[in-house]
C-alpha cells in the first residue's frame, strides 16, 4: 500500500520561507510524477507545483518564481522550497504521487498546514 509522509509545514511570517518534503513508500514501481497541491478554507484544491520522471516541472500561476520543486527519484522524495511567502499562501498543502504501473494510480498525503501570518 502506497504511503506518503509529509513534513515541513508550520507558521511563518510574511516574507519568510518554508520547505516541505514528502516521501513515498509501499510501491516497487517507479514514480511517474510527484507534486504539491494546496487548499485554502472555502476554496478548491489547486496545483502548487509538480515534477515528473523527466524532471519537467509545472507551477501554479500564483507562484511567480517564489517556489522551487525538486525530486529525488532514488529517495522517492519531493521537496518544495517556498520563499517570499504571503498571507494568501496560507492553507493545507497536500503531497501527491502518480504511478503508471501496475495501473495509472494517484495517491494523496494527509496534508500539512502552512500559515503565513504576522
Amino acid at each position: 500500500q502506497v504511503q506518503l509522509v509529509e513534513s515541513g509545514g508550520g507558521l511563518v511570517q510574511p516574507g519568510g520561507s518554508l520547505r516541505l518534503s514528502c516521501t513515498a513508500s509501499g510501491s516497487p514501481f517507479s514514480i511517474q510524477a510527484m507534486g504539491w497541491y494546496r487548499q485554502a478554507p472555502g476554496k478548491q484544491r489547486e496545483l502548487v507545483a509538480s515534477v515528473d520522471i523527466n524532471d519537467d516541472t509545472e507551477y501554479g500561476a500564483f507562484v511567480k518564481g517564489r517556489f522551487y520543486i525538486s525530486f529525488d527519484k532514488r529517495e522517492k522524495t519531493v521537496s518544495l522550497q517556498m520563499n517570499s511567502l504571503e498571507p494568501e499562501d496560507t492553507g493545507d498543502y497536500y503531497c501527491n504521487v502518480y504511478y503508471i504501473r501496475p495501473s495509472p494510480s494517484s495517491y494523496w498525503g494527509q496534508g500539512t498546514q502552512v500559515t503565513v501570518s504576522s
